[in-house]
């Protein structure tokens, strides 16, 4: 089945927080990558009907938004995750899934499996109030995965999660495209640079960018530039160019810059990585 998102467009006001977004995803990993306020979870919220859009069209399977079919299908986690801190984690799951309709029996059964899949099993008897910020995720993803939707949103669920959690966090979600649509919004670049199969950029409510990683790193090819320079020479540079890397040592600055020709004698050209890329689209700089 696949998400199918026509013209999407919504707006307050004179602000157009989405504007005319259209995509189609199938089963896989799609990383929507922007900057705080790019719209993300604006649009995330619209996927998952807790928001209208001003105009356009959001289907999964053929299923529209606001129909209970596309609704049995949708698993959402959504950034501010609420919770009962006095509930366990296994009486939170059989909580919800009683709130979805779930069978007495086939809820057991889920909240078993989904505890064992996020690895909360040995906690299943703890209060939620206990769990680590990571804990307290994965039990987000565990909710959400109740009645085995087949698209599964996930708005920055790695945000405020250590890096062992959150290498965790990927694996898991890594496992989960492989038979359903998964979009994950975040800022945090390493997050859909090592899990997502299709990146999609959004930047003031605008759909920029979306393909593989190969595909959009096209957009900074010939754009990546390394150069060591004396301090003084770094700032200037910093304060014109997007900056991917500053790297005081002894005999000066190491820079990595991103510009559209070499910034400075001695600058050699480095292969892009998604994180040059982020902050050619999202960082301002004071100007050139």
């Amino acid at each position: 089945m696949e998400l199918v998102l026509d013209r999407v467009t919504k707006q307050y006001g004179a602000k157009l927080a989405c504007d005319r977004v259209s995509a189609r995803m199938g089963p896989g990993v799609y990383g929507l990558l922007g900057a705080n306020g790019a719209g993300k979870t604006t649009l995330m919220r619209m996927i998952c009907g807790v928001l209208r859009p001003t105009s356009g069209s959001i289907r999964f399977g053929g299923m529209e938004v606001d129909s209970e079919a596309y609704r049995a299908s949708l698993g959402y986690l959504p950034q501010e995750f609420g919770y009962y801190p006095e509930f366990t984690a296994q009486d939170f799951l059989l909580y919800l899934a009683a709130l979805k309709g779930l069978p007495r029996q086939q809820a057991g059964l889920q909240t078993e499996e989904l505890l064992e899949l996020v690895g909360l099993a040995p906690q299943r008897r703890k209060k939620i109030r206990t769990f680590s910020g990571g804990m307290r995720r994965r039990l987000g993803i565990a909710q959400a995965l109740l009645g085995s939707p087949q698209l599964l949103v996930l708005d920055e669920p790695t945000a405020g999660l250590d890096p062992s959690e959150r290498v965790r966090f990927r694996n898991l979600i890594a496992r989960l495209g492989e038979t359903r649509t998964v979009l994950l919004s975040t800022h945090i670049v390493s997050d859909v640079e090592h899990i997502a199969g299709t990146i999609l950029l959004l930047k003031d409510g605008v759909l920029l960018q979306s393909g593989n990683r190969r595909q959009v790193l096209e957009t900074v090819a010939g754009k990546v530039w390394t150069c060591t320079v004396p301090a003084a020479q770094a700032e200037e540079l910093c304060a014109r160019y997007p900056a991917a890397d500053v790297h005081p040592e002894a005999g000066g600055t190491t820079l990595r810059l991103i510009a559209p020709e070499a910034p400075c004698a001695g600058a050699r050209p480095a292969e892009p990585n998604l994180e040059d890329l982020y902050l050619s689209v999202f960082q301002e700089v004071s100007g050139k």
